[in-house]
C-alpha cells in the first residue's frame, strides 16, 4: 500500500457542482417517462464505490430494478404511499448490506487479509460493521446518482423482509433502503423545508 507524504492541496467544487449535489438538489417524488440506461447507473455505482467504508470493505450492494414485472413486485413491498412512485421511476435501487461481505477482504483489504477470519468468527461484530458501512455508502449512492446527473427519490417505507424474500433467496443480501431514480417529472418537488441553523446544531471544541 501506498502512503502519500506529500500535502495537498484540495480544490473545493464550485457553485454547479454544490447546486448539483447539496444546494439545489431535491427528493423527487415524480419522473419524466425519459429511460435510464445501463451506462448511467453503471456511472452511478463507479462513483458510488469511491466512498468511505470502515476498512475499505465496502459492504453495500445494489439491486437495480427496471422491468415492469420485478417494478410491480417491488411496488407490492412498498408502502402505499411510496407505490405509485416506484413504479413510475425509471429504475429503482434496492440498497442492501452484504452478510457475507467479509469474503472480499483479500481483495479489498489485502494488508490485513486476517480480517476475513476475524470477521467469520463474529457474526456481531460482521453486521455492526456491514450495516453502519453500508449506510455511509448509500449517502454516497445519492450524491452520486445527482452527480450523474439524475434525480434520487430514497423512501424507507417497505417491507424489508418481504423484499429479501421475494428477491434475495438466498439470504444473503438484506434491504436497507429503496432509491427511485429517473429525470423529474412535473410537481417533482415539494416546497424546501427549513434547515437548522449552525447555532442549534454545531457545537465547538
Amino acid at each position: 500500500m501506498t502512503v502519500h507524504t506529500e500535502p495537498a492541496t484540495l480544490a473545493p467544487l464550485d457553485e454547479r457542482g454544490r447546486a448539483a449535489l447539496f444546494t439545489d438538489a431535491r427528493t423527487a417524488n415524480t419522473f419524466a417517462p425519459v429511460p435510464v440506461t445501463d451506462e448511467e447507473l453503471r456511472e452511478v455505482y463507479d462513483l458510488a464505490k469511491m466512498g468511505p467504508s470502515a476498512a475499505n470493505l465496502q459492504p453495500l450492494r445494489v439491486l437495480f430494478v427496471r422491468t415492469p414485472e420485478a417494478k410491480e413486485e417491488l411496488a407490492g413491498h412498498m408502502s402505499e404511499g411510496n407505490r405509485a412512485k416506484t413504479r413510475s421511476a425509471p429504475a429503482v435501487a434496492v440498497l442492501a448490506w452484504d452478510t457475507r461481505f467479509h469474503e472480499h477482504v483479500p481483495t479489498v483489504f489485502p494488508i490485513r487479509p486476517e480480517m476475513q477470519d476475524a470477521l467469520e468468527a463474529d457474526p456481531g461484530m460482521r453486521e455492526g460493521m456491514g450495516r453502519f458501512s453500508a449506510t455511509l455508502q448509500i449517502g454516497t449512492f445519492i450524491l452520486a446518482v445527482r452527480a450523474a446527473g439524475l434525480a434520487a427519490g430514497p423512501m424507507a417505507g417497505f417491507d424489508a423482509a418481504g423484499i429479501d424474500a421475494a428477491f434475495f433467496g438466498d439470504g444473503r443480501w438484506r434491504t436497507l433502503l429503496v432509491v427511485n431514480i429517473g429525470h423529474p417529472g412535473a410537481g417533482a418537488w415539494f416546497d424546501r423545508l427549513p434547515r437548522l441553523d449552525a447555532e442549534a446544531a454545531v457545537a465547538w471544541a
